[in-house]
């Protein structure tokens, strides 16, 4: 093993030297393996993140699971009430894993200013709503009081303030149709919180404010809602729990999760998993073929100490053991400058934002990143293992090299 070593050593040491042939091949290889490592770190960093950040958005303004009645299942609109008094609110006591369960009641309406009109839809929520999933995405000041008497106090997107031209402090002029679609309810509210949540599909669409004022338009009693939004602590068990939730409601009521109502966006975001693998798979074929490159260079250039330490009376083997630690010294350095460069990137992206997304194609306005020492780990022995397995069938060369001819070799 000590002669082994030092002979290792040796060669590391004569890989630097300018002269030596195989020193432009070797940094090539290290260069080939750090570049490998970057963009593994980062596609696999940047795909969860994305995946996360989107399933974090959709959870925020729905829930995981949504219960309602069987009429309203395929809409965002309460049209149906259903009674608050179930078994499972304000607790689901049957299932574990629920993080939170909140009432919640939308109805459609109309925003008209003096130079623009949208269509919304006015989300009303309670004093059980869980305000920390939109506290990330609130610019401007805050959610409305729902403690109190009824006000007339609601959270607009940036996207619909700029589109109808106002700000924190405006007032406006909501529109709802009846429920015998003849006349309309008038509501004035003030805006309290401006929100933007980079997810044009709700930022286009909700606005956030007392649930009691759906309820007296629609002419509801005080203890009927629309719908439930229940929150799970483990988003990988959402389907598992879906059904749970499923078979615990009543036969009046029906329950889907974010992932079947949006089933395009979830599609969308397994394509990532496929593209990941892809990257994966190109960057250690190209870090392994120019580590066997490297090796086989390694190997003729030192043909003739190879016969040497065979008439010496060393076994193929331990020859052969020689270069593929030589190999791992090389492979290690890729990866030291490979990770300390990428994780490097990933901190920046994540403190700063330099990398901004289109947030009507992404979701996002600029590129989220999952810092995972875990995921890190495992990237670092997968590229191990895989280049020193496939380092094997070129260091079998050495056993084709015969002492006699070797010595003389030039």
């Amino acid at each position: 093993m000590n002669l082994e070593y030092f002979i290792a050593k040796k060669l590391v040491s004569a890989k630097d030297h300018k002269s030596s042939i195989s020193a432009p091949i070797i940094k090539i290889a290290i260069t080939a393996i750090a570049l490998g490592m970057i963009m593994m770190i980062i596609s696999v960093a940047t795909g969860i993140g994305l995946q996360q950040k989107i399933r974090q958005k959709v959870a925020a303004f729905n829930g995981h699971v949504i219960i309602s009645s069987y009429n309203d299942n395929q809409s965002d609109v309460s049209t149906e009430p259903i009674s608050i008094k179930q078994s499972f609110y304000p607790e689901f006591k049957n299932i574990d894993g629920i993080n939170h369960v909140q009432a919640v009641a939308s109805k459609a309406g109309m925003i008209r200013t003096e130079n623009a009109f949208e269509g919304i839809i006015f989300k009303g929520i309670g004093t059980d709503y869980k305000s920390d999933n939109l506290s990330e995405y609130i610019t401007e000041g805050r959610l409305p009081v729902l403690n109190k008497n009824l006000n007339n106090e609601v959270m607009i997107s940036q996207y619909l303030a700029n589109r109808l031209g106002l700000k924190l402090g405006d007032k406006f002029v909501t529109y709802f149709m009846k429920e015998t679609s003849e006349g309309y309810n008038l509501r004035n509210f003030k805006i309290v919180g401006i929100y933007n949540s980079g997810f044009q599909e709700f930022d286009a669409t909700y606005i956030l404010g007392d649930i009691r004022h759906v309820q007296r338009i629609n002419k509801w009693k005080p203890n009927q809602i629309g719908s439930f939004e229940v929150f799970i602590k483990d988003f990988s068990e959402i389907e598992f729990k879906g059904k749970e939730i499923y078979e615990e409601t009543s036969s009046t009521l029906d329950s889907k999760t974010i992932v079947e109502k949006y089933y395009y966006i979830f599609e969308w975001l397994k394509l990532f998993d496929f593209n990941i693998l892809i990257i994966l798979i190109v960057m250690i074929a190209v870090s392994t073929i120019n580590m066997v490159v490297a090796l086989l260079v390694l190997i003729l250039e030192r043909t003739q100490m190879i016969g040497i330490l065979k008439s010496l009376g060393a076994n193929n083997w331990s020859i052969r053991k020689i270069f593929i630690y030589n190999a791992t010294y090389l492979i290690g350095r890729g990866l030291f400058y490979g990770n300390l460069i990428g994780i490097g990137l990933l901190l920046i992206q994540k403190y700063f934002g330099v990398i901004k997304l289109n947030p009507e194609s992404y979701y996002v306005n600029e590129a989220p990143v999952d810092i995972n020492l875990g995921y890190i780990l495992l990237l670092n022995i997968g590229t191990v293992l895989v280049c020193l397995l496939v380092l094997l069938i070129p260091s079998y060369l050495i056993t084709k090299i015969s002492p006699s001819k070797s010595i003389k070799f030039e």
